[in-house]
């Protein structure tokens, strides 16, 4: 199994190769979870200045959130103040400023890569901050954030005064994907208990009845629907480095769990189209072959059927 990369590929490549060869472009695409970004340049005449803008469907609640402070404090006077027509956030990115070749050039344009992740970063670093005030006033719990980032699948978070519970509400729309995900999330659960990884999350994981933290949303049985509850410590975001990292992998989550079980499906169909092509051979090898020639009795003569 792989671990999906958190920044968006085709601005990385693409803001890399125009920072060391500036020409107009109009690129639109779409990225997990259906987030549209457009990468253009409004001057032809201009090829250095960049336009980036984002599409997010729950941009209302990231608002709430908080979400302009964490993009002003990423990208500072990059983040213009009226968006482009029809997206949510836009980047202006100067190609000449970029820094030389080295470790600062690779972190500035990953940076601009990373913009959907910052993006969603804001109920997790509201959460983060939350616990810390419970925690020094000893009780109580903090809000509980529900971020709508696809139809029908819902992300919620609630800090209390000693963790931050992230739940996934995640869709099974096929019986085998139901199946799948299943055994892959049940793995989650029982890894925990390899004494190796004891620091990691605590992982539940439940179907039709959604867990007690958000049972009083009056929320809709069903066997398609499957709950993914990760119970966060002060030490899974204590540091900075280390919250950054938590928030990276956890967005992700959704994603490489449905992606694996895609890969999954793909195997098991091409082991099964080995295992009939094999049989076929055994079958093929089975046929008894027509007799060819004449035959003859021991005196020589030759038999005829009539």
């Amino acid at each position: 199994m792989i671990l999906l990369e958190p920044h968006n590929y085709i601005i990385y490549t693409t803001v890399a190769e125009k920072a060391a060869q500036p020409s107009p472009l109009d690129v639109q695409f779409v990225d997990f979870d259906g987030v549209r970004f457009r990468l253009t340049t409004p001057d032809r005449k201009v090829p250095t200045a960049l336009v980036l803008s984002m599409n997010i469907r729950c941009w209302e609640e990231l608002v709430r959130y908080g979400v302009d402070a964490i993009l002003k404090r990423e990208y500072g006077s990059m983040l213009r103040a009226d968006p482009e027509s029809g997206y949510n956030v836009t980047l202006d990115v100067n190609l000449e400023q970029i820094p030389a070749d080295g470790e600062e050039r690779e972190a500035f344009i990953k940076g601009l890569a990373l913009l959907k992740r910052n993006a969603l970063a804001a109920p997790f670093e509201l959460g983060f901050q939350t616990q810390k005030q419970l925690e020094a006033g000893g009780t109580g719990q903090g809000e509980l954030m529900a971020l709508h980032y696809r139809d029908e699948e819902v992300i919620y978070v609630q800090a209390s005064s000693d963790r931050v519970t992230v739940i996934f509400s995640t869709m099974f729309r096929e019986e085998t994907d139901r199946v799948f995900g299943k055994v892959f999330l049940q793995e989650f659960v029982d890894a925990r208990r390899l004494p190796t990884i004891q620091a990691a999350p605590q992982v539940l994981y439940t179907t039709r009845e959604p867990p007690l933290e958000i049972r009083h949303l009056g929320l809709k049985d069903s066997e398609d629907n499957g709950y993914v509850t990760f119970v966060l410590f002060p030490r899974h975001f204590a540091r900075p480095e280390v919250a950054a990292l938590t928030i990276t992998h956890i967005q992700l989550f959704r994603d490489y769990l449905h992606y694996h079980i895609k890969c999954s499906k793909a195997y098991m169909h091409s082991r099964m189209r080995h295992r009939v092509s094999e049989f076929q051979k055994v079958l093929n090898r089975a046929k008894t072959e027509a007799a060819v020639g004449d035959r003859k009795t021991a005196s020589g003569r030759t038999m005829t059927l009539r």
